[in-house]
């Protein structure tokens, strides 16, 4: 699946699709594509190695994390 911000031209929106996922499919210009549109959110991952750290430490800073969330 390819994400993409969606960006107004005139009075239109458009995506564009990158370069490498049109070479892969064989695709070319003026061909008919189908498009499912739909909102995503993307949610950085953490390394496994990040993952552990930040579990390690959560407990101590979260009052601190807490108190800049509320402001």
């Amino acid at each position: 699946m390819v994400t993409a911000k969606l960006r107004r031209s005139g009075n239109s929106f458009i995506v564009t699709v990158p370069r490498d996922e049109v070479e892969r499919l064989h695709l070319h210009e003026g061909q008919l594509v189908a498009v499912e549109v739909r909102a995503v959110e993307v949610r950085p991952v953490l390394s496994p190695a990040l993952q552990a750290l930040f579990d390690e430490v959560f407990a101590e800073i979260e009052p601190a994390l807490r108190y800049l969330a509320d402001r």
